[in-house]
């Protein structure tokens, strides 16, 4: 069998931050953690579903990453096969591997020597520790990674999902695998050329549909949100044994703050997300108002160095894990999930953030998932192409997802109800959508309609003012027009506004200020049940801004310090540290 070889590739250029080549003083630091060794062609070095790669600087001769290799396993021959896509190729000074080798989960792709040489062997672990302690190996080799994400999902690439885009289970599939920014690509039963032959070299039989192959000796068969996360690494555990010092429910800014900065503080922390890290402001294409990224940074992105440093500090993180109710019992917390098992706590922050409303208009349940979104990601945008989209809402959300559709050459509208684009979006927002050539901005208008057979193709728009109504192309629908909080699960359990956002502090007009079974006052963000707080777009009176969030959330850290403290030491502490 021949190798896979390199004769008919162009070596990527080095101008991408996605391909960098390490210094010699880079890899002499690395070189303390990690043994040299020769290579050979065709040695597969990382094979794609792999948990705790490897990670390998090539010192000579030349390795290709690869997409859809059979192989035997790592050492083995390649096997290019049918389907096999060879996406890069790296040379001396350059690195293997992207995100998922720093976040604990299986490798996307497979790497695989072309050319003979010599490479530099460093165990996941031992690069963790060195990308988390050595700023400038860590940043370059982080920075990195981030990029190969987004260039691998741009290219669909990882994991494939078999099924047809008619299929809701296999809807579900790719915007859990979409918002938790994991590499992937459908393969439809309706049209990909491809479909036929992933089934029968994996054995898949229609009753099994979807499927998610996640390598070639691997098949996930209609798996559940919370099987997919468990299969790749965004669940550390599945049971938990011991009780926490606090537990975060919700992985938005405020819960991702909250959990690293209480981690830091020695606290032994659990997250709990019910669909994706990062919440919304994870799904946003660019937030240009965080402090200290003057040229802004993606939502994906900030989500991605959160989740890493929360691993850093064992933060147990678990994702597809929707809680659905939490009680104080004996002093401790209780909460119960779909798709997991119970956790306790002494201390609980509730940070579930809100989700985005629906158009009152006739079909929307029909084309969500297939033609109609409520966020706007590279996975989208890939999607959408160069057809006609529009964007509903007149918010910072909408702006940000108008702007980043626009800039990937597609043409766009902006359906804002209001009559001043101004009125509830942020003034820089507002001037580069006005200056952008390719949206147009509808105001004082409304979608009333959608046409369209298996897909979306066009929009009924009402323009309000000379009420007349008219018919525009439009391939995909984004809608931001405002949110509730995720608070059902949490009727009867503690104290709620009108609108289902969680009361907290001052706001608790109406009951005791002081809390009798504690011994002091109530904190600022705590609920209407001592110990149990709430950070985020979800409480009430909350600045619905990222910042805010994570402000909030790492704010409520020092009141469950406070809080914990009391349990320990009991009223009297908390009556003698009044009168210092």
């Amino acid at each position: 069998m021949e190798p896979l070889t390199d004769s008919t590739l162009i070596e990527t250029a080095d101008i991408s931050g996605a391909y960098p080549r390490l210094g010699q003083a880079q890899i002499e630091l690395l070189a303390r953690v990690g043994t040299s060794r020769a290579t050979s062609a065709g040695e597969v070095l990382i094979h794609e579903g792999n948990i705790d790669a490897d990670f390998f600087v090539i010192l000579e001769g030349k390795v290709l990453v690869v997409e859809g290799l059979h192989s035997a396993g790592d050492g083995q021959p390649a096997e290019p096969g049918h389907g096999t896509r060879i996406l890069e190729v790296h040379g001396p000074g350059r690195f293997l591997g992207e995100l998922g080798l720093v976040e604990g989960q299986p490798a996307f792709i497979s790497t695989v020597v072309a050319e003979a040489g010599e490479v530099l062997q460093i165990s996941g672990d031992d690069l963790r520790r060195v990308v988390l302690t050595d700023a400038a190996v860590g940043e370059t080799v982080l920075r990195a990674y981030l990029q190969r994400r987004i260039l691998l999902i741009s290219a669909g690439a990882g994991i494939r999902i078999v099924g047809s885009r008619f299929s809701r289970d296999t809807l579900r599939l790719l915007e859990f695998a979409a918002a938790n920014r994991l590499p992937h690509r459908l393969v439809d039963l309706e049209d990909d050329e491809q479909a036929q032959a992933i089934l029968d070299r994996a054995g898949i039989l229609a009753g099994d549909l979807p499927a998610v192959v996640l390598n070639a000796s691997r098949v996930l068969k209609n798996p559940s949100n919370a099987d997919l996360a468990l299969a790749l690494g965004l669940r550390m555990v599945k049971e938990h044994s011991a009780s926490y010092d606090l537990m975060v429910i919700g992985a938005g800014p405020a819960g991702l703050a909250a959990a690293v900065y209480a981690a830091s503080d020695g606290l032994s922390v659990v997250l709990k997300e019910g669909h994706a890290m990062g919440g919304q402001a994870g799904t946003s294409p660019r937030i240009e108002n965080f402090l200290g990224f003057p040229s802004g940074i993606s939502g994906g992105e900030l989500t991605e160095r959160a989740i890493i440093q929360a691993r850093k500090f064992r933060v147990q993180v678990n994702v597809a894990c929707r809680a659905n109710s939490i009680v104080l019992r004996d002093g401790e917390f209780r909460a119960e999930f779909d798709g997991s098992g119970p956790a306790s706590s002494r201390a609980a922050l509730l940070a579930t953030g809100v989700r985005y409303r629906r158009l009152p208009i006739p079909r929307l349940e029909e084309y969500e998932g297939i033609s109609v979104f409520y966020a706007a990601t590279v996975h989208e945008a890939r999607l959408c192409g160069t057809q006609p989209v529009a964007v509903v809402g007149g918010g910072n959300s909408a702006g940000q997802a108008a702007l980043f559709l626009a800039g990937m050459g597609t043409h766009v509208r902006l359906v804002v109800r209001g009559e001043d684009l101004r009125a509830d979006m942020s003034g820089y927002l507002a001037d580069r959508i006005e200056e952008h050539q390719g949206i147009e901005v509808m105001l004082g208008a409304n979608i009333v309609g959608l046409v369209g057979s298996d897909t979306l193709e066009r929009i009924v728009v009402d323009l309000g003012a000379t009420g007349e109504q008219r018919t525009f192309d439009s391939r995909y629908l984004f809608i931001f027009i405002g949110a509730r909080p995720h608070t059902e699960w949490l009727q009867g359990t503690l104290a709620l506004d009108d609108r289902g956002f969680i009361l907290t502090g001052a706001d608790l007009e109406g009951l005791p200020p002081g809390l009798s079974d504690l011994g002091r006052a109530r904190l600022p963000l705590e609920t209407s049940v001592a110990g149990m707080f709430a950070a985020g777009d979800v409480r009430h009176g909350s600045v619905k801004r990222v910042t805010a969030a994570a402000g909030e959330g790492s704010t409520a850290v020092a009141m469950i310090h406070e809080h914990l403290r009391l349990l320990r030491d009991g009223p009297a502490s908390a009556r003698g540290s009044e009168g210092r």
